[in-house]
């Protein structure tokens, strides 16, 4: 299960898996997975964590004494979330070391619920990294109005950074602005840049997802023929828009000061339309200097029949422009699907993570010890 992986890797992307638990922790898969299937990081988000809280599998004794203790239900979740991320970041601790701190990284998501409120970004990554405790981190912070400037702030205190929940050009190109004023803020502060690193979460299928619906409502024969096509053509702008970025004189000087890029991550790469391949999302987007971070079926099915036949972003530009303009032209508005991705996408880890308060609530009371 390892050829196309490693074709994949060896192209320049890093294999990250979008998802984790304490079992897969425990068990030894997770390190099975970095050592024979090139995956090199982990992300989670509160909906990965709802369904491995939510299964139980390894957090009974840990759950039991947060209830002896009887601690609030945040900081319960809290302790729980960041011990699987701390012990996960150990496991890919060799992946950090062999790369000088570009990959062996576990991402933690900042409280969703907090995503339009900058301040309080800022406070909860500082806390996390804290919690955590390991130089493997990465903080994830939505790239919402409000969490650009936290990501600035953050960056700007030495805090390793993974943008989330990014769907437009034009908040990527806010993004890598925020992450380079960042660094100019902790280049003033004389910290080592080079030991900051970052990542740009650019959603994939959520954006066909969204699109295909509008484009079947219009129905004609060019919306059909544009079905499935614009989220590879959105993501293959956006590694334009970086390629421009490292270009920059801005960039430049940051980079001869220490920095390291931030690199583009393909994030939700799971095919969600069962009428299409199920490795399009990283086959078609194979470009050097990128992470994909997949789901394991997705993992698996690269593994197993992937095909990987190179770069297939560079070059495609001038395509995939002629495909949102196409898409534009149908009346179909790009801003508001993004608008609409980025409300969803907030809306739906809250849920999660809502959701994982009040099953943690309900496991503390039935572990609590009796009243004498």
């Amino acid at each position: 299960m390892t050829d196309a992986l490693k074709r994949l890797s060896d192209e320049g992307v890093a294999i990250w898996l979008d998802d984790l638990s304490r079992k897969r922790i425990t068990s030894g898969n997770l390190g099975e997975l970095r050592d024979e299937h090139h995956v090199v990081g982990v992300t989670t988000n509160p909906t990965i964590f709802q369904k491995a809280i939510s299964a139980g599998d390894g957090y009974e004794q840990q759950v039991s004494d947060l209830a002896a203790r009887r601690v609030s239900v945040e900081e319960a979740l809290r302790m729980i979330t960041t011990a699987d991320v701390r012990d996960a970041a150990d496991v890919l601790r060799p992946v950090y070391d062999a790369t000088d701190g570009k990959d062996g990284r576990v991402s933690i998501e900042v409280d969703p619920r907090l995503a339009h409120n900058t301040k309080a970004t800022v406070a909860e990554a500082r806390q996390l990294a804290w919690l955590v405790d390991r130089p493997n981190t990465f903080i994830k912070i939505p790239a919402t109005e409000a969490g650009l400037p936290a990501i600035t702030e953050t960056i700007g205190k030495g805090i390793s950074v993974n943008v989330t929940l990014i769907f437009s050009l034009e908040r990527y190109r806010a993004v890598m602005d925020a992450y380079m004023a960042g660094l100019e803020k902790a280049k003033g502060l004389g910290i080592d840049l080079s030991q900051i690193h970052s990542v740009a979460s650019f959603f994939v299928s959520r954006v066909d997802t969204e699109i295909d619906k509008r484009l079947a409502a219009v129905g004609t024969d060019e919306a059909k023929a544009l079905k499935s096509k614009a989220a590879l053509a959105n993501a293959r702008l956006a590694y334009r828009e970086y390629e421009q970025v490292i270009a920059s004189d801005r960039w430049q000087a940051l980079e001869k000061a220490g920095a390291n890029q931030q690199r583009p991550l393909w994030a939700s790469t799971g095919v969600k339309d069962p009428e299409l391949p199920d490795t399009l999302y990283v086959s078609e987007l194979v470009a050097p200097n990128t992470v994909n971070t997949m789901p394991e079926a997705t993992l698996q099915a690269v593994g197993d029949h992937g095909e990987i036949k190179g770069d297939a972003v560079r070059g495609t530009y001038e395509e995939a422009q002629g495909v949102l303009d196409a898409v534009a032209k149908l009346g179909i508005s790009y801003d508001d699907v993004v608008k609409v991705l980025e409300d969803e996408g907030v809306q739906k880890f809250e849920d999660s993570w809502n959701a994982l308060l009040e099953s943690t609530k309900a496991e503390l009371e039935r572990l609590a010890p009796k009243e004498a």
